[in-house]
């Protein structure tokens, strides 16, 4: 079965628009709250919650991550750079997972996956006292063998393959995707791509997915052939937070798992 874990860090975008005091709206109050809403997507049947806390606090603040880790019932994970500060905090906290993503100041999400060939040592040491502490750790990286390799010898728990190339495809086709197939050469590329990437994990690597998937390319994701079984974990955030502004966050939630399960 495949989890859901949920991106709530815009939920914390929408608060930080109207709230926000101080280097990076570090306060935190003000609504909505990202703790009622990880309340909200575990009632809608989330086994994950990620937060993804940002160097410069931009909307997910401490706070937050205190708060949340404190009151979930379920997987907490937290997405994060690979500096010392954010090792430090996710030992402190005890998450349950560490996602680690590649930061820019100036994108709105993160845009890219995670250099990891080339930085093995880098990593590997960087990992250790986390594993050590019993954290399941993941790479964020793009869909490509070199990377996953990487991601193996470094000693990641997981990988999450980035999806973007999938989504744009999807969005720019005419959807003809069915059954795993379409005729549209730029769609075609990214599923064999991810199909690649799934079957080089082997059993080395657990395989999770996200970044720009919604309720129209989800369920076209999880009929490609391969994926359905391989796939241990869906993170989706901003879709998921837009639909919840028309039906509420617990139902939005509840929605996409149906998704999931192929009702």
């Amino acid at each position: 079965m495949i989890h859901l874990g949920v991106n709530i860090d815009h939920v914390a975008t929408i608060r930080q628009a109207r709230y926000r005091s101080g280097p990076g709206g570090s306060v935190g109050y003000g609504e909505p709250d990202a703790v009622h809403a990880a309340h909200a997507a575990v009632l809608g049947g989330a086994e994950c919650i990620t937060v993804h806390l940002r160097e410069d606090r931009r909307h997910v603040v401490d706070r937050d991550v205190e708060l949340i880790r404190q009151t979930c019932p379920v997987k907490f994970n937290l997405e994060m750079a690979g500096t010392g500060e954010m090792q430090a905090i996710a030992l402190r906290i005890e998450a349950h997972q560490v996602t680690l993503v590649p930061e820019g100041r100036q994108e709105v999400t993160t845009e890219g996956g995670l250099a990891v060939a080339g930085r093995e040592e880098h990593w590997k040491a960087f990992l250790a006292p986390l594993k050590a502490a019993g954290i399941m750790t993941s790479a964020f990286i793009t869909p490509d063998r070199r990377e996953i390799d990487a991601a193996a010898t470094s000693g990641f728990d997981a990988v999450e393959f980035h999806t973007g190339a999938f989504a744009h495809a999807f969005a720019a086709s005419r959807r003809d995707l069915i059954d795993g197939v379409t005729a549209d050469a730029p769609l075609a590329a990214s599923i064999l791509g991810l199909q690649e990437a799934i079957a080089a994990c082997d059993d080395r690597l657990r395989v999770h997915a996200g970044h720009a998937l919604n309720y129209d390319n989800t369920p076209a994701l999880l009929s490609v052939p391969g994926v359905r079984d391989a796939v241990r974990e869906l993170h989706i955030g901003h879709s998921i937070v837009s639909r919840a502004v028309f039906v509420g966050l617990e139902r939005a939630v509840r929605e996409m798992k149906a998704l999931l399960a192929g009702a």
